[in-house]
């Protein structure tokens, strides 16, 4: 009796839920991953038009699973550990190669290479301070000007792939996404100065 009882309530318990490693929105942050040394390659080895085009249409699509396999994940309730750490990982990679592909071609430089450390520096400090606040168990959400500054973040950086091939087409291209990287680099220091904000205050507490 004390033995089927005992089966009972191993029974009962749910079974430790295995990471959705092949789930839609897991490949899609997968396919985000992969994406990021194609669009190098093809600024560094595509020359020409061809090659920013290229680069331009594997950057929109990559930024696009960024949204997707967030808003697939929560659909299907198919969140995962493994999602939470690869989403924003994937994200970092893509912003930090393109800015260093973009410096090394020239399409950032002067002035505008301090807009592209000044996005670098905020994405390593961000990352430093959201591994220590969860040591702390706390969760700082993110707040409407950091998705803001993101999209403009996003877009700056698809304008200026498309560089001087975007130039011949549609004008001063390179121009305006100089203009939104400085913006999108303002909008950094005040998202960022809110995490270090936050981290010192809880460090105090702690």
């Amino acid at each position: 009796m004390v033995l089927q009882t005992r089966m009972d309530s191993v029974a009962s318990k749910p079974l430790p839920r295995k990471p959705l490693v092949l789930a839609l929105p897991n490949v899609l942050t997968y396919a985000r991953i992969l994406a990021v040394p194609a669009v190098v390659a093809c600024i560094y080895f595509i020359k020409g038009d061809e090659g920013r085009w290229l680069a331009l249409a594997l950057y929109a699509a990559a930024c696009i699973t960024d949204w997707l396999d967030g808003y697939l994940a929560r659909v299907w309730h198919q969140q995962s550990n493994l999602g939470r750490m690869l989403d924003p990982i994937a994200d970092k990679l893509l912003v930090g190669a393109t800015l260093l592909i973009l410096t090394y071609d020239n399409t950032i430089s002067g002035l505008a290479v301090w807009a592209a450390v000044i996005i670098l520096c905020r994405e390593i400090l961000v990352s430093g301070l959201r591994e220590y606040l969860a040591e702390l168990n706390v969760k700082i959400h993110v707040t409407k000007l950091a998705k803001w500054k993101t999209t403009l973040q996003m877009v700056a950086l698809g304008v200026l792939l498309a560089g001087s091939a975007g130039d011949r087409v549609f004008g001063s291209t390179t121009s305006v996404g100089l203009i939104l990287l400085w913006v999108a680099a303002l909008l950094t220091l005040w998202t960022g100065y809110d995490y270090l904000k936050a981290a010192v205050r809880h460090a105090i507490d702690s």
